[in-house]
């Protein structure tokens, strides 16, 4: 299904890649290697194979010129009267139009060697990218808040949990399994609080809130790039061919497949609430326990869709956005800028937050926020129309504002008292109470 759906779109949705990778070919390797991944082999073969196709282009186009000449030249010559010549230029193009079906079966092939390869690349990192392996090679960019101190007896979150009875993970291991826990009373309240002050918090800043499905289609996953990078990481529907959702991200970026926007609508700033679904394969060991890591958590997403001379200027926004949340909830947090061996597959550049959890004594990342530049857009044919009447590709960004497990674990934490666990004045209003006890 997946393989058929790569291959019969038009080569046009990576004709730009294609440009990109012709004409500075030694730099496309170089930036691909600060992903680790090693480009050499096969961008030799995508521009082999792109040269080959536009060879056979050429001649397909001059056979196909000469067939048209022979066949206008037929009529001409029944006219004056010379048939013996006019049906050996009805054989001449019969005989070309067989050469001429060789030749487009020749450039589809070659265009669906290119599209298998070029699904295969990752997007290019931004030059501002770090060098680096691993998570512990990013550079923070910078930090705030303070990180309180707890009395000895402080409690890790799954131990509050159970104690103010918060959270039952036991009982949702009897519903579903690991990662799917049951919020209770005072728990799914906080929840819902923090659910509603991100999205009016989102609104307040611009955004448009939207409510989209959360189940998508392969078209969805292919085009914002979580296929066929991630499929072991999603849940898919098999009778039905969906995937449900990891992030909001797919769906509300998915609005703007085979869209072309006029220019005047740009920025388009939308937000949206979902439950969002990951398999997580292989994550096993301490810093998964609890509300660590999860196989369906909340989220807050917020994403944009600019033009490229305005991108990162957007992604500063939405970063400078972010922090304004954790700084509203008095948690503890830093920015990091991810290096080229922890950036996903998509992203050009990306700016992780992490908030402090003082009774588990650790950084948990809360959010990512990454601007794509054309690499989604040109998946997804995300364009739009400039004054002039030509088209160009848009840019598109999203970022986590905000993931709730994490923010759950760690205000849980840090606000723990002997009275009980206070509430960030900020959202004491949604929850209507000030102290869990």
């Amino acid at each position: 299904m997946l393989e058929f759906l790569y291959l019969c779109r038009s080569i046009y949705s990576f004709m730009l890649t294609l440009k990109t990778i012709n004409e500075n070919p030694e730099n496309v390797i170089r930036l691909l290697s600060k992903k680790h991944f090693d480009g050499n082999e096969i961008i030799r073969q995508i521009i082999d194979l792109d040269d080959r196709r536009r060879k056979t282009q050429t001649q397909l186009d001059a056979l196909l010129g000469e067939v048209n000449t022979i066949s206008k030249s037929i009529g001409q010559l029944m006219k004056e009267g010379n048939k013996k010549e006019a049906d050996g230029a009805r054989e001449k193009v019969l005989l070309l139009k067989g050469t001429s079906g060789e030749l487009v079966e020749s450039l589809r092939e070659a265009e669906q060697q290119i599209e298998a390869l070029l699904v295969t690349v990752p997007n290019l990192p931004h030059n501002s990218v770090p060098e680096g392996k691993g998570a512990e090679e990013n550079l923070i960019e910078r930090s705030g808040g303070e990180i309180p101190t707890l009395g000895e007896d402080a409690l890790p979150h799954w131990d509050l949990a159970k104690k103010y009875d918060l959270i039952d993970f036991e009982l949702g291991v009897k519903i579903t399994g690991a990662g799917f826990p049951v919020y209770k009373g005072k728990g799914a309240r906080l929840q819902r609080a923090l659910i509603n002050f991100f999205l009016d918090s989102a609104r307040d800043a611009g955004f448009t809130e939207v409510q989209p499905p959360y189940l998508v289609n392969s078209s969805s996953g292919f085009g914002t790039g979580q296929l066929p990078d991630k499929e072991g990481q999603m849940y898919h529907v098999g009778l039905d061919d969906l995937y449900l959702i990891p992030t909001a991200e797919v769906p509300v970026t998915n609005i703007f497949r085979d869209v072309i926007l006029d220019e005047t609508e740009l920025p388009v700033k939308h937000s949206a609430y979902s439950a969002c679904f990951r398999r997580e394969a292989g994550s096993y060991g301490k810093d998964v326990r609890g509300l660590n890591r999860l196989h369906q958590f909340d989220k807050v997403e917020i994403v944009c869709i600019d033009k490229p001379e305005n991108s990162y200027a957007r992604l500063d926004e939405m970063v400078g956005y972010v922090q304004t949340l954790v700084e509203k909830l008095a948690l503890p947090w830093r920015i990091l800028r991810l290096c080229g061996g922890d950036i996903s597959f998509t992203s050009a550049l990306t700016f992780d937050f992490e908030v402090y959890s003082t009774a588990q004594q650790r950084w948990l990342e809360v959010s990512s926020v990454s601007n794509f530049e054309s690499y989604q857009a040109n998946r997804l044919k995300c364009r739009y129309r400039k004054a002039d009447r030509k088209t160009e590709l848009c840019h598109t960004l999203n970022g986590s504002a905000l993931a709730l497990p994490r923010i759950m674990a760690a205000l849980l934490e840090n606000n723990q008292s002997a009275e009980g666990i206070r509430i960030p004045e900020p959202l004491v209003s949604y929850c209507g109470f000030d102290l869990i006890d």
